[in-house]
């Protein structure tokens, strides 16, 4: 408990950590600028095209800023540790630090993605109701609930990257062609590798858990609900293990 409290008392001192949180908050605020910009969208628009007006989901389209914020946090809580190497060597066996780490940074990815994921859902539908075909909470909270443990997921897979990586630069850049990257490449692939890449990649896997359709979007949607949840887990643990694996092979 007491390398865990050290780890806290690290985030908490460090000013860069509140920035990267509260960049990851404020995507509640581009939300609300993107409805407000849908508002006045739909009230130029003729009554016919008002009839066939509809929204994407904002909640699924602003998360990427949090995820990418809390990866951050993640990597740079290893990668930018001054005090690395007198945490190893007060704590030898090395595998309490990196899970204090993770443990630090996947709990402030749950609240961080509670807080923006059920934040933006409430505020926007709040705004679009009356104009554009709007769900409600009790058929979306199947898809909110691993949208926003999909932040948690990318802080500890950052925690892993910065181990594995030990570099800052390198580890963003993964993080980066993990969310923008790799599905624009796997949207270009012939079938079946387009469908195939996209039911695996992270903006898929909270409908295919829920089970919702995903024939909209660039992603597939092959994987079961429980294989969807497998490889939402295996995002943040294969990282972590081998994270943890390199570390009693080398210097941190």
């Amino acid at each position: 408990m007491s390398v865990l409290a050290a780890e806290w008392l690290k985030v908490r001192s460090i000013r860069s950590s509140h920035l990267i949180v509260g960049i990851g908050l404020g995507s509640v605020l581009l939300a609300a600028g993107l409805a407000w910009m849908a508002i006045g969208m739909y009230e130029d628009a003729s009554p016919s095209m008002r009839r066939s007006a509809r929204i994407a989901e904002l909640e699924e389209v602003v998360v990427i800023v949090p995820q990418l914020c809390l990866g951050i946090l993640g990597l740079v809580s290893w990668t930018s540790d001054r005090v690395l190497q007198t945490s190893l060597t007060i704590v030898p066996r090395r595998w309490p630090v990196l899970m204090s780490k993770a443990a630090v940074a996947g709990g402030l990815g749950l609240v961080v993605g509670a807080v923006t994921v059920f934040g933006t859902f409430f505020l926007s539908r709040g705004m679009l109701a009356g104009r554009y075909p709007v769900s409600g909470f009790a058929e979306s909270w199947p898809i909110l609930v691993p949208t926003s443990i999909s932040v948690a997921v990318f802080a500890v897979l950052g925690v892993g990257l910065g181990v594995i990586m030990r570099s800052t630069a390198g580890a963003v850049a993964v993080l980066v062609g993990l969310v923008y990257v790799i599905p624009m490449i796997g949207g270009n692939l012939p079938e079946p590798w387009s469908e195939r890449l996209g039911s695996v990649m992270m903006g898929a896997l909270p409908r295919e858990i829920a089970g919702a359709s995903l024939a909209s979007s660039v992603y597939g949607e092959l994987l079961s609900p429980v294989a969807a949840a497998l490889v939402l887990a295996a995002y943040a643990l294969l990282p972590l293990l081998a994270g943890a694996w390199l570390l009693r092979r080398r210097d941190a």
